[in-house]
């Protein structure tokens, strides 16, 4: 499958059955620059994550070699320095064409949220007040370092003219966040509430 036709058509394109951290990998590669492994991981943990996740850089390497093997991705050996070399990936034009018509005609599917501090208030009538308090608001401090991170993501974007869709992310990712930050003092608030009840 390697190598390809540069005008094949989305539709034309078999979807090849790979889990969704390949198409984040591929789709990584989607803008246009040699990376190694390394650089996708980089690239994942200062977006992805945000609205995704970052898949860990052992799976990256695995999704890398499959979607190789598919002929979605070509590598190449490139000199790091004097001594060792590294391995750049690229995406075909083959894998352009499926993750475009993976993106047109794949069903998104609906966000799972696992939220591990509303499951310790659920169960707050086990639970100490203060020792809620304390888990909320050491929530809410993980929450401003979250907003420095996406905000510096969201600037970083910017900067880029082929970047606006992912500055549109990382946009989206500063106002979640802020959001959650808004939620989080209410939270503060009813839980103050409820224990001056008890």
């Amino acid at each position: 499958m390697s190598g390809g036709n540069t005008d094949l058509q989305a539709a034309d394109i078999a979807l090849p059955k790979i889990p969704a951290t390949a198409w984040a990998v591929l789709g990584i590669l989607s803008f246009g620059r040699e990376l190694t492994g390394y650089d996708i991981k980089n690239w994942s943990d200062a977006i992805l994550h945000f609205f995704y996740w970052s898949p860990a850089t052992s799976q990256i390497y695995t999704e890398l070699r499959r979607l190789e093997d598919l002929g979605l991705v070509s590598s190449r050996t490139v000199a790091r320095d004097e001594v060792r070399d590294k391995t750049v990936y690229a995406i075909t034009p083959i894998g352009t064409e499926a993750l475009r018509s993976w993106q047109a005609t794949v069903d998104a599917e609906a966000p799972v949220l696992k939220h591990g501090v509303l499951l310790r208030i659920w169960l707050g009538h086990l639970a100490e007040p203060d020792r809620l308090r304390e888990q909320v608001a050491d929530h809410r401090t993980r929450l401003l370092a979250e907003l420095a991170a996406a905000k510096e993501s969201q600037e970083q974007a910017d900067t880029q003219p082929d970047w606006a869709y992912p500055a549109l992310v990382a946009s989206w990712a500063v106002r979640r966040i802020e959001s959650e930050i808004e939620l989080t003092d209410s939270m503060l608030i009813d839980l103050n509430r409820l224990a001056n009840n008890r």
